[in-house]
């Protein structure tokens, strides 16, 4: 029996984001130990604040300050916390409507069990030690039989000396991949430093990597074809960014990434391009495979030294 290939995949790409002065104002008081809202046309107070009415879609700016208290509108019980989660140890996702707010906000609350977590139970923030004016400023909430706090916000109309002005929002999906028959084929191939595609029975096109099915025809493929390992290279872009956080692409900017037909391929492929400068990178560029030593896909290609493809030989493929 064929073995079922898998492993771990990650998608990360944290980015950075410049904030609006409501959004600044929110982030700046949770710093400060405070948490802000924006009373809209209607009267109505927004926690979390938004920048325009989602009534009356105008521009709020009238701020104001709402108690660090509040009532659980609703929740869920998380029993197994994972990665960057505000807790370590199993919690509550709950709505809190802060005194003095019309609107809930989304956090973790710190209970012992499921059995001491209903709606309408009081809680009250429990900040973080160190404050860096983000969500994470707030701790968590914690059961709270105290005072209620003022029903009526206090308005908000003073400046910040250091105002929070931009936040770096991390994006990471952690999954596992599992291909198909013909991913797979294609992958074990290529730990032979073979590159496989298949062959549609009705068009006649070859695709690489194989998907299993012909995308124009929507039929079935299992007729395999060995390509390459030579290409040529389509269209391209030159990276200026470095790839942080990404052991397997720190890789010295500017560099080349290309999509390359490789010979005997209806279908380019992508890869660095490497051994030449990055402003002698062109399109039509004769390329080949580079393997580093135990790898099991190619490193890079680099240049072959045949004489640049004819345009009309991969147009259809740019």
């Amino acid at each position: 029996m064929t073995e079922i290939l898998s492993a771990p995949l990650v998608v990360e790409f944290p980015f950075t984001r410049s904030l609006g002065p409501v959004q600044s104002a929110f982030l700046t008081g949770l710093r400060e130990r405070t948490v802000f809202g924006v009373r809209t046309d209607d009267g109505r107070v927004l926690v979390p604040p938004v920048e325009y009415d989602p009534v009356t879609a105008n521009e709020l700016r009238s701020l104001v300050r709402v108690a660090p208290t509040g009532t659980v509108t609703t929740w869920a019980w998380n029993p197994a916390p994972r990665r960057d989660q505000p807790l370590g140890t199993p919690f509550a996702w709950v709505l809190v409507r802060l005194d003095g707010a019309d609107t809930a906000l989304l956090h973790a609350l710190d209970a012992p069990g499921p059995d001491a977590v209903h709606t309408g139970m009081r809680v009250r923030i429990r900040w973080a030690a160190t404050r860096t004016g983000a969500i994470a400023d707030i701790a968590c909430f914690e059961p709270y039989d105290g005072e209620p706090g003022p029903t009526e916000p206090a308005p908000h109309d003073e400046e910040f000396t250091d105002p929070v002005t931009g936040i770096t929002v991390p994006a990471r999906l952690d999954y596992v991949h599992t291909p198909g028959r013909a991913q797979s084929a294609y992958l074990r191939a290529l730990e032979d430093h073979r590159t496989v595609g298949e062959r549609c029975p009705a068009c006649r096109k070859v695709y690489v990597p194989p998907r299993g099915a012909c995308p124009t025809c929507g039929i079935a493929t299992a007729e395999q074809v060995e390509v390459g390992p030579r290409g040529t290279v389509t269209t391209f872009c030159i990276v200026n960014i470095k790839a942080a956080h990404t052991a397997n692409l720190d890789i010295e900017v500017p560099y080349v990434y290309a999509h390359i037909a490789l010979d005997g391929a209806d279908l380019a492929l992508h890869g660095r391009i490497a051994g030449i400068p990055y402003d002698q990178v062109r399109m039509g560029l004769r390329v080949e495979p580079v393997w580093a030593e135990g790898a099991r896909h190619p490193d890079h290609y680099r240049p072959t030294g045949e004489p640049d493809a004819d345009y009309d030989t991969y147009k259809e493929l740019v």
